[in-house]
């Protein structure tokens, strides 16, 4: 949620309505094969490649590395390919956000290194945390509200360390605040009531065979394990999840953290890059839902599953 359509009131007078780009919808849409648009849904507009041709445009390659550090820059951490981005050409930076597939975003706050899934918004309000790292909870409406607030622009004047993403005098002075544009408290309002009220649309692939329903019996069979069951962790009574943070690879949670009754005590081996090198990192990934799996991918919470037949093997 980077920005959102803006409505010209002078021009709306007049029944013209003026749109402006990065709206919510333009990651948060998804086309079907068969032209259906999901609204809300992890969409596949591929932002990096016209990132790529954004930068190979920009007429100086210091800019292109300012840029990248507003965007991307965690300079407390050990950040492997920012540690060198100096001795990076324009072309080097521009091929590695072309290689990023439609469906998987460099984010701000996360980087061309560690690009991080669109999210499917649709059951947002079932989640106990926002983001693959459950960076935000999300407690009520007024959680979600000051998310979209926050990823308008909001993070980019916060100072991590000193740090200011949109600062002056080399990232450590705050920028005019006369400059800056948030939505107004009611706009937010209405924004996370629209999130709230999206619904997933029909399930196309349903079993309608008697070999097809004995197939999903099988798979649930498996699903259902009371030995080693996918239930434990995506819990069809919590909507395929258990809203829990997994602790991710060479992380160690401290004795008293605050979220320590929803943290589980294993971790499943997902690579750490995104949560412990990033300005989104929590040292955690939230278990994600499983709903909408059907119309959603790529997969995993860096796009490294193109398709679900990808995830099984």
């Amino acid at each position: 949620m980077d920005g959102c359509p803006m409505t010209d009131t002078s021009s709306a007078k007049k029944g013209k309505v003026e749109l402006g780009e990065l709206s919510c919808a333009e990651c948060h849409t998804r086309v079907m094969p068969d032209g259906m648009a999901i609204k809300g849904a992890q969409g596949k507009f591929p932002f990096d490649k016209q990132f790529a041709i954004d930068i190979r445009g920009t007429t100086s390659v210091q800019d292109v590395r300012e840029g990248q550090r507003g965007l991307f820059g965690a300079p407390w951490m050990r950040q492997p390919i920012l540690a060198r981005l100096d001795e990076m050409t324009q072309e080097e930076i521009a091929a590695q956000h072309e290689v990023i597939p439609p469906g998987v975003l460099a984010r701000h706050g996360t980087g061309g290194f560690s690009p991080v899934q669109i999210p499917d918004l649709i059951g947002a309000q079932h989640r106990r945390y926002l983001d693959r790292t459950g960076l935000q909870r999300n407690r009520g409406i007024a959680d979600l509200m000051r998310y979209a607030a926050l990823n308008q622009g909001g993070d980019f004047v916060s100072a991590f360390g000193g740090f200011v993403p949109a600062g002056t005098n080399d990232f450590h002075g705050l920028p005019d605040p006369s400059n800056m544009e948030r939505y107004s408290d009611e706009q937010l309002y209405a924004l996370a009531l629209y999130v709230y009220w999206l619904k997933p649309p029909k399930n196309p692939n349903l079993p309608k065979t008697a070999a097809q329903k004995a197939l999903v019996q099988r798979g649930e069979a498996i699903f259902m394990d009371s030995d080693n069951g996918c239930y434990k962790c995506h819990d069809p009574k919590q909507g395929y999840t258990n809203n829990k943070l997994t602790p991710a690879r060479g992380f160690n949670v401290p004795d008293h953290h605050p979220e320590g009754t929803n943290i589980m005590s294993k971790s499943v081996g997902t690579d750490p890059t995104l949560t412990l090198t990033t300005r989104r990192g929590t040292g955690f990934y939230k278990v994600p839902s499983l709903l909408g799996v059907w119309y959603r991918g790529p997969f995993e919470h860096n796009g490294s599953c193109a398709t679900l037949e990808d995830c099984a093997r």
